[in-house]
């Protein structure tokens, strides 16, 4: 065989590796007022299984499910609020980008200033404790 018709036999996988990652296109819904509330409410809802991803990106299957019953639910007039209920209920308040602030959320939610406030409250601590021993040694306060 000679190169010319070996190189798209070669080239072949390369081509069908890239469309195994595409995500389906919805035509877009004619009402441009449902569209934006589509695209904004695909946008705030986290795929299950990649995690870092919304479902408007992501290419996994479970995605495209959630894709589709956002549309469904759309086009059975629920409100923005109503579907997030509905996806709540059916997957966890994981399934948000922004989950509300509840009991069972609030180590979500606060978590990470406790920490902070933690951290700074043993550092402060450490310091005096260092400077109380400086001033144990030399008999006067530490330079500034």
């Amino acid at each position: 065989m000679t190169r010319t018709r070996i190189l798209p036999v070669l080239l072949l996988p390369a081509l069908l590796v890239n469309t195994a990652y595409a995500v389906e296109n919805h035509p877009p819904l004619a009402n441009p007022i449902l569209e934006r509330r589509y695209q904004h409410l695909t946008e705030e809802i986290r795929c299950l299984v990649c995690q870092d991803q919304n479902i408007a990106n992501s290419p996994a299957p479970l995605a495209a499910n959630l894709r589709y019953e956002v549309r469904r639910l759309l086009f059975a007039g629920a409100s923005n609020a109503a579907i997030k209920r509905y996806l709540t209920r059916r997957y966890g308040d994981f399934v948000l980008y922004k989950p509300p602030v509840q009991p069972d959320t609030w180590l979500l939610w606060f978590g990470p200033f406790a920490l902070l406030l933690i951290g700074a409250i043993i550092i402060l601590f450490l310091i005096r404790q260092k400077n109380r021993l400086y001033e144990l040694e030399h008999g006067r306060a530490p330079p500034s």
